[in-house]
């Protein structure tokens, strides 16, 4: 089965290893003159908007009934309750065994309240960070589209598509995941240390990267959403928006 990309397939698998020239051609684009519209209306349908999307924040309410909603926690409440409950009717001759009868089931709701209470603050710092990474996405991209006769045209960075030709310089967010094609400058250099958590800008190349195991750090070809141009500027082929973008995978593992 061929891999060329189409409205139904645009994820191209180990984009760091191709040529930009190979990129070009799976994604059917000419890089001069970019995509023409009907094609990005039909992609756009099919993988819908370049972002994250939205979540909404639960209610105190429901994340607490929630840390309660697993059958270990029911087992446990159920058992001081029902400890509870002996500990109440048993005849206690001292006032000591009274005390005594009822450190169980105490100790037991304890537990299970500071369960609870981690439990809901890990849920509100999951939800913490999931706003942060989408603070780090750009509102405008510099794209080449053939209705533009392939003129620099700035749209919102939510409409591009796989297969779009995007350019971004120095001060730029890179707005999608892109396969450099071409570097205009000296050097490109990117900060990207929102996703991999490196202390200093990053070289980046126009080379295939012949390792199909290659980590985020490796993929010097590739400009990752959300991070920053540092200096230089470059042009590039969009291989993966939204959830299908490295940021976006990030996202999804803390929803």
């Amino acid at each position: 089965m061929t891999e060329r990309a189409s409205s139904t397939k645009l994820i191209i698998d180990y984009p760091w290893t191709k040529t930009k020239e190979e990129i070009a051609d799976l994604y059917q684009v000419n890089e001069d003159i970019g995509l023409p519209e009907e094609r990005v209306r039909k992609d756009f349908e099919n993988y819908g908007p370049n972002e994250l999307p939205a979540e909404e924040s639960k209610p105190l309410w429901k994340l607490i009934l929630e840390q309660f909603d697993d059958l270990l926690v029911k087992i446990l409440l159920a058992a001081a309750c029902i400890s509870f409950v002996l500990a109440l009717f048993e005849e206690h001759k001292e006032e000591d065994s009274l005390v005594a009868a009822f450190v169980e089931p105490l100790v037991i709701l304890l537990i299970l309240i500071a369960n609870a209470a981690v439990g809901v603050w890990q849920e509100r710092n999951a939800e913490s960070a999931i706003e942060a990474l989408k603070e780090y996405e750009p509102e405008i991209a510099q794209v080449i589209r053939q209705n533009r006769s392939g003129h620099i045209q700035r749209i919102k960075a939510r409409d591009l598509v796989p297969g779009d030709i995007v350019e971004v310089s120095v001060g730029d967010k890179v707005p999608a995941d892109i396969r450099i094609t071409k570097i205009y400058s000296t050097t490109l250099r990117v900060d990207q240390s929102l996703l991999t958590g490196e202390s200093v800008s990053i070289i980046k190349h126009t080379d295939p990267i012949l390792d199909l195991r290659a980590v985020n750090q490796d993929k010097k070809n590739i400009l990752f959403s959300g991070t920053n141009i540092a200096a230089g500027k470059c042009r590039g082929i969009v291989i993966g928006t939204g959830l299908n973008t490295e940021i976006g995978k990030k996202f999804y593992f803390h929803i």
